[in-house]
C-alpha cells in the first residue's frame, strides 16, 4: 500500500484527499500503459484521463476561469509517476502545454482548453531551441509582423508531444528589445502550413519528443498570447506553476523505488536471514525515507504558497524541483543497489525508474539553474547587487 500519511499535513484540504483516492483507484485499473508504441500510448492516456475528468485540473475552465490548483496538479503527478512514468508525462504535458493559454489567454484563445481538458487534443510547450536551453533570452526563432499576421521562422527542439500535439504554444523573438524583453508567445495549430517535424528524438525513457521546423509559418496576430514582448514573463509564470509539479513526479518515482526496495529487502535471503536484517540496508532505507519526506515538504510548501495567492513562487518552486529531483535520483540508485543484479535487468521496475528519473533533473530548468535562481534571490535580499547581476547575465532559466 502507498504511504498516504502526508495527506494529513495542513497543506491539504478534503478535496485533495478525495482526489488522491480517486486517482489512485484509476491508476490501479489503468496503469501501467502499453509502451510498445509511445505515440499511441500517450494519445490513449490523454483520451482516457480526459474521459475520466482528471484533465480538467490541467487548465482553467473557459466558462468559469479561476486559478489552477497546484496542489492537485502535484498530487496527480506524484500518483501517476508512482504507477507509470508515461502516464505522468501524458498528464503533465496537457498542463504545461496550455499553461500560457490558461494564465494569459483571451476568452477566444481559451476555447482551445475545451479540447485539451477533454483529452481530444494534445498540447505542447515549445520553448527550447538548438542554441537556447536554459538561457531563454537567446531564443532565435523569429516572428515578424506582416500586417494582420506574424511569420515564424526557425527551430524548436526537445519538444514534448512533438509530432502528436494538436496545438503548440510557441515562444519567438518579435524584437522589441534585446534579450528577454523581445520575446512573444503564440498559439500555433499543428496543421499550420510550414510547421514540420524535422526529427523525432529518442531518449533513454521513451517519450514523444521532436525537433520542429518553422518555415514561413503564418499565424494571425490574434494568436499572440498577451502583449507583444511579454513572452519571457509568460514563460516564467507558467514554469512557476508547473516547476514544482516536476518535483512531485520525481517524488512519485522515489516513493515507488522505496516500496520496491523495502519489499526486496524483506524477501531476499542472505545467510540465515534476509537483506532487511543488515544494519547497512536499514540505513539506506532510512535515508531514502528521510529524503522522500523532505522532498514532499518542499514540494507541497511551494504548491500551497502558490495556491494561497502568491504572485510568484520562483524560489520555492526552484528549491522543490532541485531537491526532489536530485534526491529521487539517489533514492532510486539505492533501490537499484539493494536489488543487486536484478536491479539492472532490463524491464525491472527499479531499472525503469532509473531511466525515468534522469531527465527530470534537466527539463524545465536543470538542477544547477535552480540553484542559481535560489542564490539570485538570496543575493538580492542581502543587497548583493553585483552578484545578482552576474547571475542574471549567466542564465535566465527555462
Amino acid at each position: 500500500m502507498p504511504d498516504t500519511t502526508f495527506l494529513s499535513w495542513p497543506f491539504f484540504e478534503d478535496k485533495h484527499r478525495e482526489l488522491a483516492e480517486s486517482i489512485e483507484n484509476w491508476c490501479c485499473d489503468n496503469l501501467p500503459a502499453d509502451h510498445s508504441d509511445t505515440d499511441a500510448a500517450c494519445i490513449k492516456l490523454v483520451h482516457d484521463l480526459g474521459k475520466a475528468g482528471f484533465l480538467k485540473l490541467t487548465a482553467v475552465d473557459p466558462e468559469n476561469p479561476g486559478p489552477l490548483d497546484v496542489r492537485s496538479l502535484c498530487i496527480m503527478r506524484e500518483t501517476l509517476a508512482r504507477h507509470d512514468g508515461l502516464g505522468d508525462f501524458a498528464f503533465a504535458m496537457q498542463g504545461l502545454g496550455t499553461g500560457a493559454i490558461s494564465l494569459f489567454g483571451t476568452p477566444e484563445q481559451q476555447l482551445w482548453l475545451n479540447k485539451t481538458r477533454a483529452g481530444e487534443t494534445l498540447s505542447a510547450f515549445a520553448l527550447t531551441e538548438p542554441n537556447s536551453g536554459s538561457d531563454v533570452a537567446n531564443i532565435e526563432l523569429s516572428a515578424i509582423r506582416d500586417r494582420n499576421e506574424y511569420v515564424l521562422n526557425g527551430e524548436k527542439t526537445w519538444i514534448s508531444n512533438g509530432g502528436i500535439a494538436g496545438v503548440y504554444v510557441v515562444f519567438a523573438r518579435t524584437g522589441e528589445a534585446a534579450g528577454s524583453k523581445g520575446i512573444s508567445a503564440f498559439i500555433v495549430p499543428a496543421e499550420t502550413p510550414g510547421l514540420s517535424v524535422k526529427e523525432r528524438l529518442d531518449v533513454m525513457a521513451p517519450h514523444p519528443l521532436a525537433l520542429l521546423g518553422f518555415s514561413q509559418v503564418r499565424v494571425p496576430a490574434s494568436s499572440r498570447i498577451g502583449r507583444v514582448g511579454e513572452g519571457f514573463k509568460i514563460a516564467m509564470s507558467v514554469l512557476d506553476v508547473f516547476r514544482c509539479t516536476v518535483g512531485a513526479a520525481a517524488l512519485g518515482f522515489a516513493r515507488r523505488a522505496l516500496d520496491e526496495a523495502v519489499l526486496r529487502s524483506k524477501i531476499r535471503k542472505l545467510g540465515d536471514g534476509v537483506l532487511a536484517d543488515m544494519q547497512m540496508v536499514q540505513g539506506h532505507l532510512a535515508e531514502m525515507a528521510i529524503d522522500i519526506d523532505a522532498s514532499a515538504l518542499l514540494i507541497y510548501r511551494a504548491a500551497w504558497t502558490k495556491d494561497m495567492g502568491a504572485a510568484r513562487v520562483s524560489r520555492e518552486a526552484a528549491m522543490a524541483k532541485q531537491f526532489a529531483t536530485d534526491q529521487a535520483q539517489q533514492v532510486i540508485d539505492k533501490a537499484v543497489q539493494i536489488h543487486g543484479g536484478e536491479g539492472v535487468r532490463s524491464g525491472a521496475t527499479v531499472e525503469k525508474l532509473y531511466r525515468e528519473i534522469r531527465a527530470l533533473r534537466i527539463y524545465e530548468g536543470a538542477s544547477d539553474v535552480q540553484k542559481i535562481i535560489v542564490a539570485r534571490q538570496l543575493l538580492s535580499q542581502e543587497g548583493g547587487n553585483a552578484g545578482t547581476k552576474r547571475a542574471q547575465g549567466y542564465v535566465h532559466t527555462g
